[in-house]
């Protein structure tokens, strides 16, 4: 690479190095300029957090969440999903989101506890659209229609649920936490099993249209 995408991939490199130096300090001092600015020098760029993260700490959150993105997409393609079901290949996306971010799981918190803060909620609501398109494109989906957003939609209910469970989870491994979004996934997956219940019950009830057309045409059979 040459030019501007040598030079973003510059960037990213060194936005990355600092987020990392600051995930330790953030459970304890949390999203703070401080912090940020103690982790660019220890990441060798100091004074460079006005140049990396213009927006200060709702930039540093939101590259925060872009990292994550970032591993996640790399620990789904180095899996062989082939032979999995497409409930086990979406388990295993959250997983793999979670799990590789369980040691700063308190920076996690950290960060979200900033949502409602209107220069954050924005940011928070992207990355996780952009966590479950992720998991559903390398799940192998490949809907354009309706479906596209419905199973999008569930998967965020789901994802976010299980963070929420995951991020005050002290068991094995995380053994709760897997269990947990085990039992959302299968609620999910009831859904279109549901609509279809629904579907055939609607079908058959008596049709309102057919009902007035017999009608009227007794009516005039009678005349």
């Amino acid at each position: 690479m040459t030019g501007p995408e040598s030079y973003a991939a510059e960037k990213t490199g060194q936005r990355d190095a600092v987020i990392r130096a600051a995930l330790p300090h953030v459970p304890f001092d949390g999203w703070t300029p401080k912090v940020l600015a103690g982790a660019a020098e220890a990441a060798g760029h100091p004074g460079a957090v006005p140049r990396l993260f213009p927006g200060g700490v709702a930039d540093a959150v939101a590259h925060f969440m872009d990292m994550a993105d970032r591993a996640m997409a790399e620990d789904l393609k180095a899996q062989d999903l082939s032979a999995l079901k497409i409930r086990a290949k979406v388990a295993l996306g959250v997983r793999l989101r979670l799990e590789r971010w369980t040691p700063h799981r308190d920076a996690v918190r950290r960060a979200l506890a900033l949502t409602p803060h209107p220069a954050f909620a924005g940011n928070v609501l992207k990355n996780w659209y952009r966590v479950v398109d992720i998991i559903w494109r390398a799940a192998g989906d490949k809907s354009v229609d309706f479906n596209f957003y419905t199973k999008r939609g569930l998967l965020a209910a789901v994802y976010g649920a299980t963070v929420l469970f995951w991020l005050d989870d002290r068991s094995e491994g995380c053994s709760a936490t897997w269990a947990f979004l085990d039992r959302r996934i299968e609620d999910v997956m009831q859904v279109p099993k549901i609509k279809a219940k629904i579907a055939e019950g609607l079908q058959a009830l008596p049709n309102p249209l057919r009902m007035m057309a017999r009608a009227a045409d007794r009516m005039r059979s009678s005349r």
